[in-house]
Protein backbone atom coordinates (compact mmCIF):
# COMPACT_ATOMS: atom_id res chain seq x y z
CA UNK A 1 0.00 0.00 0.00
CA UNK A 2 2.79 2.11 0.10
CA UNK A 3 2.74 2.59 -3.25
CA UNK A 4 -0.75 4.22 -3.34
CA UNK A 5 0.37 6.92 -0.25
CA UNK A 6 3.75 7.60 -2.53
CA UNK A 7 1.30 8.61 -5.70
CA UNK A 8 -1.07 10.40 -3.32
CA UNK A 9 1.77 12.31 -1.70
CA UNK A 10 3.04 13.19 -5.65
CA UNK A 11 -0.30 14.78 -6.65
CA UNK A 12 -0.15 18.71 -7.18
CA UNK A 13 -3.39 20.55 -7.76
CA UNK A 14 -4.83 24.32 -7.46
CA UNK A 15 -4.28 25.18 -3.57
CA UNK A 16 -7.79 26.18 -3.01
CA UNK A 17 -8.58 23.27 -4.36
CA UNK A 18 -7.17 20.81 -1.91
CA UNK A 19 -7.28 23.73 0.72
CA UNK A 20 -11.56 22.82 0.64
CA UNK A 21 -10.82 19.31 0.02
CA UNK A 22 -9.08 18.95 3.57
CA UNK A 23 -11.92 20.67 5.41
CA UNK A 24 -14.32 18.03 3.58
CA UNK A 25 -11.99 15.59 4.67
CA UNK A 26 -12.65 16.49 8.21
CA UNK A 27 -16.17 15.59 8.43
CA UNK A 28 -15.27 12.26 5.62
CA UNK A 29 -17.48 9.60 7.02
CA UNK A 30 -16.45 6.10 4.94
CA UNK A 31 -19.99 4.79 5.34
CA UNK A 32 -22.17 7.63 3.96
CA UNK A 33 -19.82 9.38 1.87
CA UNK A 34 -17.98 6.46 -0.36
CA UNK A 35 -21.01 4.40 -1.03
CA UNK A 36 -22.11 7.52 -2.91
CA UNK A 37 -19.33 8.31 -4.96
CA UNK A 38 -18.25 4.95 -5.61
CA UNK A 39 -22.01 3.80 -6.31
CA UNK A 40 -20.90 0.45 -5.00
CA UNK A 41 -23.38 -1.17 -2.19
CA UNK A 42 -20.77 -3.17 -0.29
CA UNK A 43 -17.88 -0.75 0.33
CA UNK A 44 -14.05 -1.96 -0.61
CA UNK A 45 -11.46 -1.89 0.98
CA UNK A 46 -9.39 1.03 1.64
CA UNK A 47 -6.75 0.61 -0.66
CA UNK A 48 -9.52 -0.83 -3.40
CA UNK A 49 -11.32 2.47 -2.84
CA UNK A 50 -8.14 4.47 -2.93
CA UNK A 51 -7.21 3.35 -6.67
CA UNK A 52 -11.13 3.86 -7.79
CA UNK A 53 -10.71 7.17 -6.21
CA UNK A 54 -7.82 8.11 -7.90
CA UNK A 55 -8.84 7.65 -11.35
CA UNK A 56 -12.13 8.99 -10.56
CA UNK A 57 -10.17 12.18 -9.73
CA UNK A 58 -7.75 11.76 -12.88
CA UNK A 59 -10.74 12.14 -15.03
CA UNK A 60 -11.75 15.07 -12.89
CA UNK A 61 -8.58 16.72 -12.92
CA UNK A 62 -8.44 16.04 -16.92
CA UNK A 63 -11.95 17.98 -17.15
CA UNK A 64 -10.58 20.95 -14.96
CA UNK A 65 -7.59 21.55 -17.50
CA UNK A 66 -9.44 21.11 -20.47
CA UNK A 67 -12.40 23.07 -19.33
CA UNK A 68 -14.73 20.97 -19.85
CA UNK A 69 -18.48 22.16 -19.29
CA UNK A 70 -19.44 18.66 -17.76
CA UNK A 71 -16.71 19.59 -15.03
CA UNK A 72 -17.80 19.73 -11.17
CA UNK A 73 -15.31 21.81 -9.37
CA UNK A 74 -17.75 20.15 -6.27
CA UNK A 75 -17.94 16.49 -7.36
CA UNK A 76 -14.04 17.20 -7.45
CA UNK A 77 -13.73 18.55 -4.09
CA UNK A 78 -16.16 15.84 -2.81
CA UNK A 79 -13.69 12.99 -4.33
CA UNK A 80 -10.37 14.62 -3.38
CA UNK A 81 -11.92 14.77 0.13
CA UNK A 82 -12.77 11.16 -0.09
CA UNK A 83 -9.43 10.57 -1.00
CA UNK A 84 -7.57 12.39 1.98
CA UNK A 85 -10.25 10.37 4.48
CA UNK A 86 -8.87 6.70 2.81
CA UNK A 87 -5.82 7.72 2.84
CA UNK A 88 -6.15 8.36 6.65
CA UNK A 89 -7.99 5.47 7.24
CA UNK A 90 -4.83 3.26 5.48
CA UNK A 91 -2.38 5.13 7.34
CA UNK A 92 -4.20 4.32 11.01
CA UNK A 93 -4.52 0.85 9.14
CA UNK A 94 -0.65 0.22 8.25
CA UNK A 95 0.39 2.12 11.96
CA UNK A 96 -1.62 -0.51 14.14
CA UNK A 97 -0.44 -3.53 12.28
CA UNK A 98 2.86 -2.24 13.18
CA UNK A 99 2.44 -2.20 17.09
Amino acid sequence: MQDILSLLASLRRPRLLIRAARIGADDYRREAHLSRILGYAALPRSGAALMRLVDLEADLDLRRRAEDTAYSIARHVEVLAAIMGEARLLRAGLGAEAV
